[in-house]
């Protein structure tokens, strides 16, 4: 009894009898969604040297004398300011959504914060509900597509541009697919308002009831739930009455001063300030003429407040715009490379601008964020990277890798979840979270024990009854179907060969439900042959088949035996060399 551990005893022995209640160890679940590599520093080969440019204003080359001025002494000192950097924004641990199968275009979360939407390039919405999510179980609980027409033959699928949630009211959410007609749907994905589509051969847009062509972004109203904008490539903003759908409240059609464009350019962004904080009540878009338009958010709307004719490249879509909480800074993110922040006190020349890839013309909805507190402005980045700018110099305070190699579209930051979302072009879309910082969202999924699954979840342990059995003799239940399919994984679960969400792998081809041995009703291959004449014919090639009889025919003819004897022989007429040409017919006058 020397031997004996009375501690691990203990430990093996209960205290207490009865339903034990299992509590999560939330250290070692927070621990697993750390994330390994939290900052990337601009002059390291993964960030600065490959896709992504290095963030430098007009003073750059003073920037860089007066880094190499520095001692040495000051390395220590920025190795405290990094550290303070990673506890200052919410990106140290992460939660990954593998819902989608194309790129990720744009995210929204609600007011509340217990629900998170996501829309792709595989034209689909998924609807994320944080409360019934573990860590075991991170999936969507719906999957819609806004394109889809009721009571159509031809079903058509656009991808999902613009999806948001109404600040004020979170039972409704804005969202625009690549198609002249936006969406109003509720919380669950039913469509509410559906906007009309203009008449496409009037010239004057006044004179339109709706967008005559694709629609490319939208916002919401600050101060009015009930009204929306939107911005389409018909050269108009229109403001929207979501309760009414047959025609728009408002329509600002935009005329262009650009040569060669006869008046009218495409608006690829349209944002609307919220004067929450004291600040203007204004409504920003862009065009892509390079033009930067400001109207009043209250109008009237016969003319721009504000207009700056060449903020960026003409010809290159400027797909970032934002307005801070107060309404006083805009900020642009154009396909010029370029970022560049307004006052719209001072609207006709950028207080800062700085260098940074654009991925706009391969992902034309990949914005440019304030955060909730307009301290910072957050970004993507094309190789993948989060970029966190200071908005006075737009330098970077952190750049944070999230999916390297692939280009980081949409940035969101919530303001009561305090966490950062982010969608890719790999289809993946990350939380990023900090356990002491935030609340809710992505800590509130990983505060649960993971989902305890059963012996029939997992495939490698029950039979797939898919391609049906391959035995002649099966026992048939009460309720029709064979006995070991009653009991079998792929019949209690009918999402066998999906994605997650409940699509098909291939979005273009139908799921097709599971045959049974009844469905089949292919006779055995012994029968046939047995039983049907001439069935070994079917695996035979028809050419070869009829040229085996080739010599046999000639030799034996069954049709033309008779003729045989009595058929005349073909004589052709020979030609001769010195035969005079024939006189050419004269021409028939008409």
């Amino acid at each position: 009894m020397d031997d004996f551990d009375e501690e691990a005893f203990k430990k093996f022995f209960p205290r207490s009898f009865g339903k034990q209640e299992k509590k999560a160890d939330l250290s070692t679940q927070f621990e697993r969604s750390k994330r390994a590599d939290i900052k990337a520093k601009l002059d390291d080969e993964g960030a600065g040297a490959t896709g992504s440019q290095a963030l430098t204003d007009d003073g750059g080359d003073k920037d860089k004398k007066e880094e190499v001025e520095r001692d040495d002494s000051d390395d220590d000192d920025d190795d405290s300011d990094d550290d303070e950097d990673e506890d200052e924004f919410p990106v140290s641990h992460e939660l990954v959504f593998k819902t989608h199968e194309r790129p990720v275009t744009t995210l929204s979360v609600d007011l509340p914060g217990s629900r998170f939407v996501s829309g792709s390039a595989d034209c689909t919405l998924k609807f994320h509900d944080f409360a019934s999510m573990t860590p075991s179980t991170l999936r969507a609980f719906k999957s819609v597509d806004p394109s889809a027409k009721k009571n159509s033959a031809a079903q058509e699928t656009h991808t999902v541009h613009y999806v948001a949630f109404n600040p004020i009211s979170p039972s409704q959410m804005l969202v625009i697919p690549a198609t002249p007609q936006p969406k109003i749907l509720d919380r669950d994905g039913n469509v509410l308002t559906e906007f009309v589509k203009g008449d496409m051969y009037l010239r004057d847009m006044h004179n339109t009831k709706g967008h005559v062509s694709e629609v490319t972004s939208g916002a919401w109203s600050p101060t009015d739930y009930n009204l929306c904008a939107t911005a389409g490539t018909d050269s108009t903003v229109r403001i929207w009455d979501v309760n009414v759908g047959r025609s728009q409240k408002e329509v600002i059609a935009y005329k262009s001063r650009a040569a060669g464009s006869a008046g009218r350019t495409k608006i690829t962004a349209v944002a609307w300030a919220s004067p929450r904080q004291g600040g203007p009540n204004v409504l920003v878009a862009t065009g892509l003429d390079g033009s930067l338009v400001m109207w009043s958010g209250d109008g009237p709307y016969t003319r721009p407040a504000a207009e700056v004719r060449d903020a960026h490249t003409r010809d290159t879509w400027t797909s970032g715009l934002d307005v801070s909480a107060d309404g006083r800074l805009v900020v642009t993110r154009g396909g010029d490379d370029t970022i560049k922040l307004w006052d719209t006190r001072k609207f006709k020349q950028p207080i800062t601008a700085v260098t940074h890839q654009s991925t706009s013309s391969h992902y034309p909805t990949s914005n440019i964020k304030f955060s909730p507190t307009g301290t910072n402005i957050i970004t993507g980045s094309e190789t993948g990277h989060l970029y966190i700018l200071n908005p006075a110099t737009l330098k970077p305070e952190l750049v944070s890798p999230v999916t390297p190699g692939s280009p980081v579209i949409t940035v969101l930051w919530h303001e009561k979840l305090n966490q950062i979302l982010t969608g890719s072009a790999n289809a993946e879309t990350h939380v990023l979270y900090n356990p002491t910082m935030s609340s809710k969202g992505a800590v509130l999924i990983m505060s649960k024990a993971p989902k305890r699954r059963h012996i029939d979840d997992n495939p490698t342990l029950t039979t797939d009854i898919t391609e049906g059995f391959s035995g002649d003799s099966m026992v048939v239940g009460a309720n029709g179907l064979p006995q070991a399919a009653a009991n079998s994984w792929s019949v209690r679960h009918p999402t066998v060969g999906l994605t997650v969400s409940g699509r098909p792998r291939d979005p273009r081809r139908p799921h097709l439900p599971a045959q049974t041995p009844f469905a089949k009703s292919q006779p055995d291959e012994k029968h046939i042959r047995e039983s049907i004449p001439l069935s070994s014919m079917r695996d035979e090639d028809p050419r070869e088949a009829l040229l085996k009889y080739a010599e046999k025919a000639e030799k034996d003819p069954i049709f033309t035996k008779a003729w045989q004897k009595t058929q005349p022989k073909t004589i052709y007429a020979e030609i001769s060399d010195e035969e005079e040409e024939r006189p050419e017919k004269k021409k028939i006058r008409r």
